[in-house]
C-alpha cells in the first residue's frame, strides 16, 4: 500500500514496497506476436489473408494469423463507436497485453506481449504486479519506434504501395522487421526508452564555432553532401537534420551501428600515436558504412539510404558514416548525399581526404574540452544523488544513472524497483498539463523526486536514509544550481 498526499501540483508517497532489500520477484517481458495489416486489402468473406502483410512469427498457422488479425479488427471497429477519432490504443486481458498503433491511414501495427511468470493478469491490478502497467508506456513507445525505424530505411508504407503495390511493400515489411525484430530487448526498456532523446555534448562557443567552420567547409567543398551531424564519443555537437529525423537516426547510431564496429577499435587503444601526425597531417579516419579500405580494388562504394522529411513530404538519401579514432576518443561525421547520384570512389577519396586531416586539428580542441567538462563535473566518487533529464523541446536528454545503454544492454547503477519508481512518476506527469513535483520516499535509504517544469523533467534519486522532506528539497535545489544552472525549474 502506498500513501499519498497531493496540493497545489506536489506529491509524496511513502512506499512500503521496498522496505525489504527490494527482493521482489522479476517478471520478464515477451514478445508473442508482432503483425502489420490493413483492412481494406480483403473486405470479402474468404479474402481475410490478403489483409496480412507481415506477421511474426512467421510459423504460426494461417488460420491462427486470420483470427488474431480479425480480433484486433473488431476491437478497433468497437472502440471507435465510443470515440471515432480515437480507437482502441490497448488491450489488457488476463495475461497478454496487446498494443495498437495506425501510423498511416488504414495501416496497422499490433504488438502482443506476455509478462512470463505472472498466472493471472487482472485489468486493474494493485500489488507486486502492478508496475508493469506502469511500463505500458514504454512498450507503447516500442511500437512507434518500430515504424520510425522502418521509415528512416524505406519510407512509409504509402511509398512502397506507389512503387510496386502490396507484393513490395510485403517483401520491404519482410526483410526489415525480421532482423529488426531480433534486436528487441523488452525487459531493458527503461525511462530513456521513453523519451528516446538526444545526449548533447557541451562546448564552449570557440571549439563550437570552429566545428560549424568544418561543416560548413565540408559542405562548400563537397557539393553533393546536403546534411551534415557531427558526434563526439555518441553525443551529438551539431545536426543539420529536422529533429524528428535526427532523434531516430541518432538512435540507430548509438545502439546498432556503433557498438558494431567499437571491438576493432578497443583494440588499438594501446597503440602509439606516430609523432609524424600532426606534422603531414596523417589520420586514422575510415568509412562505417560504404568501403572497409579505400585502398582496396575490390572495394564496394555502396551506402545504405534514409528517408528523411523535407518540403515535399520525404526525399531519399546515401547515409556515409565516417569515423576518426585516436587515443580513446571518437569523432565522426555523418554526410548524406542525393540518393540519385552514385557515390564513386574518386569522390570517397576526396571525402576521406578533407576530413580526416580536419578532424584530427580538431581533436585537440574536443579533448580538451572534454577533460574541463570532467573536471568540473566533480571528483570520482559516488555523488549521493543520480538523475534523469529531458527536454521534451530540443529532445535533450542527460543521465547519471545510466553506465551504458544499447539496444540489447541496459546497465544502471541504482535498482531495477528504483528505475519502476521513476516511469510511475512518468507515467503521473503524463496525465497532466500542469508543472508539478512528486517525492516517493522508500522504506529504505532512497529519496526519489521528479520535477515537471515548462516541458522539462527531472527525476533524482537520493541516498539519505536520515534525510526529511525539506532536507530531500533543498538538495534537489543545489542539484538545480550546479547541473542546471541555465534552466529554470519551478519551485
Amino acid at each position: 500500500m502506498c500513501l499519498f498526499a497531493r496540493n497545489d501540483g506536489f506529491c509524496v508517497c511513502f512506499s512500503p514496497k521496498m522496505a525489504s532489500g527490494m527482493q521482489e520477484k522479476q517478471y520478464t517481458p515477451c514478445l508473442l506476436n508482432f503483425f502489420i495489416y490493413n483492412p481494406t486489402f480483403g473486405p470479402r468473406e474468404g479474402e481475410e489473408e490478403k489483409k496480412i502483410l507481415f506477421y511474426h512469427p512467421s510459423e504460426v498457422e494461417k488460420n491462427e494469423k486470420i483470427r488474431n488479425v480479425g480480433l484486433c479488427e473488431a476491437i478497433v471497429q468497437f472502440t471507435r463507436t465510443f470515440c471515432p477519432t480515437k480507437p482502441a490504443k490497448s488491450l489488457h486481458t488476463q495475461k497478454n497485453r496487446q498494443f495498437f498503433f495506425e501510423p498511416e491511414e488504414n495501416f496497422w501495427i499490433t504488438f502482443l506481449m506476455v509478462v512470463l511468470g505472472v498466472k493471472h493478469f487482472p485489468p486493474f491490478l494493485t500489488g507486486d504486479v502492478c508496475v508493469y502497467f506502469t511500463e505500458e508506456i514504454y512498450w507503447s513507445k516500442l511500437v512507434r519506434q518500430c515504424y520510425s525505424m522502418y521509415k528512416l530505411f524505406n519510407g512509409p508504407f504509402s511509398r512502397a504501395m506507389e512503387a510496386g503495390g502490396v507484393e513490395l511493400l510485403m517483401q520491404k515489411l519482410e526483410k526489415f522487421f525480421y532482423r529488426y525484430l531480433q534486436t528487441l530487448h523488452l525487459q531493458s526498456c527503461d525511462l530513456l526508452d521513453v523519451f528516446g532523446g538526444i545526449s548533447f555534448f557541451p562546448l564552449d562557443k570557440m571549439t563550437y564555432l570552429k566545428i560549424q567552420s568544418f561543416v560548413n567547409r565540408v559542405e562548400e567543398s563537397l557539393s553533393l553532401i546536403k546534411y551534415t551531424a557531427f558526434l563526439y564519443n555518441d553525443q551529438l555537437i551539431w545536426s543539420g537534420l529536422e529533429q524528428d529525423d535526427m532523434r531516430t537516426l541518432y538512435k540507430y547510431l548509438t545502439t546498432s551501428l556503433f557498438p558494431r564496429h567499437s571491438e576493432p577499435e578497443l583494440a588499438g587503444r594501446d597503440s602509439p600515436l606516430r609523432p609524424e601526425v600532426a606534422g603531414n597531417l596523417l589520420h586514422y579516419g575510415r568509412f562505417l558504412t560504404g568501403p572497409a579500405n579505400l585502398k582496396d580494388p575490390e572495394a564496394k562504394f555502396r551506402f545504405p539510404k534514409i528517408f528523411v522529411a523535407s518540403e515535399d513530404g520525404y526525399e531519399e538519401l546515401h547515409l556515409i558514416v565516417y569515423k576518426f579514432f585516436v587515443i580513446a576518443s571518437c569523432f565522426l561525421s555523418l554526410d548524406q548525399i542525393s540518393a540519385s547520384v552514385e557515390v564513386t570512389r574518386e569522390f570517397c577519396e576526396q571525402l576521406d581526404g578533407l576530413v580526416g586531416p580536419q578532424l584530427t586539428l580538431l581533436a585537440s580542441d574536443i579533448c580538451e574540452q572534454f577533460t574541463i567538462n570532467r573536471r568540473t563535473s566533480g571528483p570520482e566518487k559516488e555523488p549521493q544523488f543520480k538523475f534523469i533529464y529531458f527536454n521534451h523541446m530540443n529532445l535533450a536528454e542527460k543521465s547519471t544513472i545510466h553506465m551504458r545503454k544499447t539496444a540489447s544492454v541496459c546497465l544502471t547503477s541504482v535498482h531495477p524497483d528504483l528505475m519502476k519508481i521513476l516511469g510511475d512518476i512518468n507515467c503521473d506527469f503524463a496525465r497532466v498539463d500542469e508543472d508539478e513535483e512528486i517525492i516517493v520516499k522508500a522504506m529504505t535509504d532512497y529519496w526519489v523526486v521528479g520535477k515537471k517544469s515548462d516541458q522539462r523533467e527531472l527525476y533524482v534519486i537520493l541516498n539519505q536514509k536520515n534525510a526529511n522532506l525539506i532536507e530531500v528539497n533543498e538538495e534537489v535545489k543545489r542539484l538545480c544550481a550546479t547541473q542546471f544552472n541555465n534552466i529554470f525549474f519551478l519551485d
